[in-house]
C-alpha cells in the first residue's frame, strides 16, 4: 500500500530517521488518502522528543510543548510534530493534565479517538493498523478505539466528532460507541461553546446534515446543545398544510437548501418558534402566528450563544424572519420593497429557502407559481438596474436641505423615505427636478397638517 504525501512531509521524515528517530504521517491525513479524499493536515508523530526536534530543524516554533507538539516550518509551510504520548488524568472532560513521553508507536495511537483515526504511515514501515482501522474503513464504521466510554469522559467533543465523522463521510456509528454516546451525552455540557459550534457547522455544512441533525436528537445531544430545536422533535402542527411534524419538515428544508453555511441555518431555524407560538384556532386547526418574527430573535439568541460570528447571525436571522413572505400577484414596487429589507445579496436565497418550505409541507404546492412570478420578476428588475435605494436616488440630504433651507435633522431623512417610496412605485419620478418638487409639496402637506 502506498500512500502519497507532499516532499516537505518526505523531508520531515526522513530527517527524523536520518538522526535516529521514528517518523510517521498520522491520523486524519492517512484516512483521507485511504479513502481517496484530498488529505487537509500533514500531522506527523516521532519518537523524538520536542527538543530533539527543535536541535534537528533549522525553523520549529514551541506551539505546545507541554503535549509534545512542535511545529517545523519548511518552505514557508507549517508542519505539527508530536512526541508519541499517553495522557494523564482529564479532569473537565477536554484535555489531558499532563503527558507521558513513550517510545511505543502503538501507545500513542491508543489514546486516539476513532479507529480509522488510529492510523500511522510512512513509505519505509508501511501502513500502521493495531486497531483494525481498515476493516472499520471498508465496512463504513466509526468506532472508538478501545473503551468507547473512557473515550468520551477524556474528551466529550468526541462525541460530536463522532457524529461529525459519520455525517462527513456517510458512516455508521458502531453500537456500543454510539450507545456510550448516549450515555454520556450529558458530558457536552463541559465543552466550550466555540468548539461545540465548530463541530456542529461542520455537521450541517456535510453531505448528510440531517443525519447529523438525527444522531444529534436520538444521542440526547441535542436536548443540551440546541433545547430549542429539541422542543419541535414530534411536534405536530395539526394543520392541513402540513404533513410532518416541525422536526421532519426542518430537516426536510435543510436537506433541500443548497450547502451555504447561513441558509443552512436558516432552514434550521425558520420554524424554531412553532412550538411556543402555537395555538389551536376556532377551525380546530393549529396556528403560529408571527412565529417568523419570534423566530429571527430566538435565531439571533441561539447563534450567539454558540458564537457564530455577526456576519452569518444577520444573513440568517433575516431569512428567517423574512420566509412567510409570498406575495400574490405583487407589485414591483413591493417586490423592490422585500429586496431592499432582504439585500440584492440574500433575496435569491431567500427564494430557496421558501422554496424547500412548500415542498417540505403538504401538497398540492399552490404557491409555487407565486414564488415563481417573484422570482423572475425580481430578477428583470434587477438587470434593469431600477433605483432601490436612498443612494440611487437623484438627490441626497444635502440637495433637500438647501431647496427646503433646512437644517440637520430627522425630517430630512423622512422626506428622503418619502421619495423613496414615489420612486419604487414609479421610477420615471427619480430625476433631481421631480424629486425637489415632491420634496416641496410633501413638506409643505406635513407643515400644514402640524399647525
Amino acid at each position: 500500500m502506498f500512500i502519497s504525501y507532499p516532499n516537505e512531509v518526505k523531508y520531515i521524515i526522513g530527517k527524523l530517521k536520518d538522526n535516529g528517530f521514528e517518523g510517521f504521517l498520522v491520523g486524519g491525513s492517512v484516512r483521507n488518502s485511504l479513502l481517496s479524499l484530498a488529505p487537509k493536515d500533514f500531522d506527523i508523530t516521532t519518537n523524538a522528543l520536542p527538543e530533539d526536534v527543535i536541535r534537528i530543524f533549522d525553523k520549529t516554533i514551541p506551539t505546545g510543548l507541554k503535549h509534545g507538539t512542535v511545529t517545523v516550518m519548511e518552505n514557508s509551510i507549517p508542519f505539527e510534530i508530536t512526541t508519541y504520548r499517553i495522557d494523564g488524568e482529564y479532569k473537565d472532560n477536554r484535555r489531558p493534565e499532563d503527558v507521558t513521553f513513550v517510545s511505543s508507536l502503538k501507545e500513542d495511537l491508543a489514546r486516539r479517538d476513532f479507529t480509522i483515526n488510529a492510523f500511522a504511515y510512512n513509505e519505509t514501515d508501511g501502513l500502521m493498523d493495531y486497531f483494525n482501522g481498515i476493516n472499520d474503513l471498508n465496512s463504513k464504521l466509526i468506532r472508538a478505539v478501545g473503551d468507547a466510554n473512557k473515550r468520551f469522559q477524556e474528551d466529550a467533543l468526541r462525541m460530536l466528532r463522532a457524529i461529525r465523522f459519520s455525517c462527513q463521510l456517510g458512516f455508521t456509528i458502531e453500537k456500543s460507541t454510539l450507545d456510550a454516546i448516549k450515555k454520556n451525552s450529558e458530558l457536552i455540557l463541559n465543552i466550550s461553546s466555540e468548539r461545540i459550534r465548530e463541530e456542529f457547522l461542520k455537521i450541517i455544512t456535510s453531505p448528510y446534515p440531517t443525519s447529523g441533525l438525527r444522531l444529534l436528537n436520538s444521542t440526547g445531544i441535542l436536548n443540551h446543545i440546541l433545547p430549542e430545536l429539541q422542543a419541535t422533535v414530534d411536534f405536530d402542527q395539526k394543520t392541513p398544510y402540513h404533513n410532518k411534524d416541525v422536526f421532519e419538515h426542518t430537516l426536510s428544508v435543510v436537506e433541500m437548501v443548497p450547502n451555504k453555511v447561513h441558509l443552512r441555518l436558516a432552514a434550521l431555524f425558520h420554524d424554531i418558534a412553532k412550538p411556543p407560538c402555537f395555538f389551536i384556532g376556532e377551525d380546530g386547526h393549529g396556528h403560529f402566528y408571527n412565529h417568523q418574527n419570534i423566530g429571527a430573535e430566538m435565531c439571533v439568541s441561539i447563534l450567539k450563544r454558540l458564537t457564530f460570528d455577526n456576519d452569518t447571525i444577520n444573513k440568517a436571522s433575516i431569512l428567517v424572519k423574512e420566509h412567510m413572505n409570498i406575495l400574490f400577484n405583487p407589485s414591483d414596487a413591493a417586490l423592490k420593497r422585500l429586496i431592499n429589507r432582504v439585500s440584492i445579496d440574500l433575496v435569491f436565497d431567500l427564494f430557496k429557502l421558501q422554496r424547500a418550505d412548500i415542498l417540505s409541507s403538504a401538497p398540492p404546492f399552490k404557491v409555487l407559481s407565486d414564488l415563481d412570478y417573484m422570482e423572475k420578476r425580481t430578477k428583470e428588475i434587477l438587470e434593469s438596474s431600477e433605483p432601490l435605494s436612498k443612494n440611487s436616488l437623484k438627490v441626497n440630504g444635502k440637495v433637500i436641505m438647501d431647496s427646503l433651507n433646512l437644517k440637520p435633522s430627522k425630517e430630512v431623512g423622512v422626506i428622503l423615505d418619502y421619495l423613496m417610496d414615489m420612486v419604487l412605485e414609479d421610477p420615471n419620478l427619480n430625476n433631481e427636478h421631480t424629486l425637489i418638487s415632491l420634496a416641496t409639496e410633501y413638506y409643505k402637506k406635513r407643515n400644514d397638517n402640524d399647525l
